[in-house]
């Protein structure tokens, strides 16, 4: 199960894009690792293009809520490094 979760987040990571390149931030790189416990629980560990990256502030919370809106996913959360 958490197989095919883990690629529906992927998948939901693709439609989230760097609005400073016309690219997703999954197919950027920016995406580091997604893992999908046995609670359904989404965990994204990413980084931002730069570190004044100006979306620093909404682009977690727009992935985070990407995510949750997931059928199956119970929680989600988003970690920048």
């Amino acid at each position: 199960m958490s197989s095919t979760l883990k690629n529906q987040v992927i998948e939901a990571l693709r439609t989230v894009f760097d609005p400073e390149i016309p690219v997703n931030i999954y197919d950027l790189g920016l995406v580091y690792e997604v893992t999908v416990d046995e609670d359904a629980c989404a965990s994204i560990l990413m980084t931002l293009t730069s570190p004044m990256c100006p979306v620093a502030e909404s682009l977690p919370p727009e992935v985070e809520i990407k995510v949750k809106q997931l059928e199956g996913i119970s929680s989600a959360n988003v970690e920048i490094t």
